[in-house]
């Protein structure tokens, strides 16, 4: 889906440029100065949320004591009493929870903390959208990014001894970088009129910016590495598969499905990072297919 691919194309610098072009370039050029700066001014995620998730990296903390911080923030607080009654945790059948000592030890620590980031992450994408001008660009990256995080999570847990939490964080967070443009071009309301523009920003543009945020973040740096390799199709890698070749994979999956048959030539453009998964036409069609409900289970935790 065209419309979906704000961040994949890239502008031909080489051609006769239009006006638009031109600013184009030099906001690409600004973005490159930022960078080299180390003078990327992104707001910080809202501080409930990074208290909430230093107060997780605390393996010894009590689910009273984070209920307590997380029952600052109203809206994470009714999201995770949802989630802990909702079918996804109780396919079985469960006692209803009323509180959120209760409904965060039924989540476990690991969830809480990605629906407090991706709580966060959502706020800051509603941050100074008063031109409306990345309102439909913010909301399919967004949706992009809750789809690259549930694969990641099934391609981890079914295909790998990768952790499948972190794996599911490190989809949440894999184009930050582009959240921190669709940020900087709402105060360029002008050049940004046609919302397509965008898809004339260089992938590695967003990709250089994703590592310098999430350090900001104190992000573990296997998911700063996947943020910023996932689409260097050419990475070599011998080990086994990495948390870079989930997030490569779910992010290509996300965007086209299960490429078709075995004999399509399709699978041999893909990256290599499919068969250090052990992916194939089959096996691609049979993990989306077993994964179907539990892919529909973990978005309820972005919702």
């Amino acid at each position: 889906n065209r419309s979906s691919n704000i961040h994949d194309d890239t502008v031909n610098l080489e051609s006769p440029m239009s006006t638009v072009q031109t600013n184009m370039a030099d906001f690409i050029e600004a973005l490159a100065r930022d960078i080299s700066a180390n003078n990327l001014i992104f707001p910080t995620f809202p501080d409930i949320i990074m208290r909430i998730r230093s107060a997780l990296n605390d393996p010894n903390i009590s689910a009273s004591k984070v209920a307590k911080i997380v029952g600052t923030e109203p809206v994470l607080s009714a999201q995770l009493l949802r989630l802990a009654n909702s079918a996804a945790l109780c396919a079985g059948g469960c006692k209803p929870v009323t509180d959120l000592p209760t409904a965060i030890k039924r989540l476990g620590y690991a969830l809480v903390r990605n629906a407090a980031i991706a709580l966060g992450i959502r706020q800051l994408g509603q941050q100074d959208t008063s031109h409306n001008i990345i309102h439909s660009p913010l909301k399919l990256l967004w949706r992009h990014s809750i789809q690259v995080a549930t694969l990641s999570y099934v391609l981890a847990k079914r295909l790998t001894p990768l952790n499948p939490d972190t794996a599911m964080l490190a989809g949440l967070l894999h184009d930050i970088g582009m959240f921190y443009i669709l940020a900087r071009a709402n105060k360029y309301p002008e050049m940004f009129a046609d919302v397509g523009i965008l898809r004339n920003i260089p992938h590695q543009t967003h990709a250089q910016i994703s590592p310098a945020i999430l350090e900001s973040w104190d992000v573990p740096e296997d998911i700063i590495t996947a943020a910023r390799d996932h689409a260097t199709f050419d990475r070599i890698h011998y080990a086994p598969a990495d948390l870079t070749d989930v997030v490569m994979v779910a992010n290509i999956l996300a965007k086209r499905g299960c490429p078709g048959t075995a004999e399509s030539a399709e699978w041999s453009t893909l990256p290599s990072a499919f068969g250090r998964l052990n992916l194939n036409a089959t096996t691609c069609a049979a993990v989306m297919l077993k994964s179907e409900e539990e892919i529909e289970q973990i978005s309820q935790v972005f919702c």
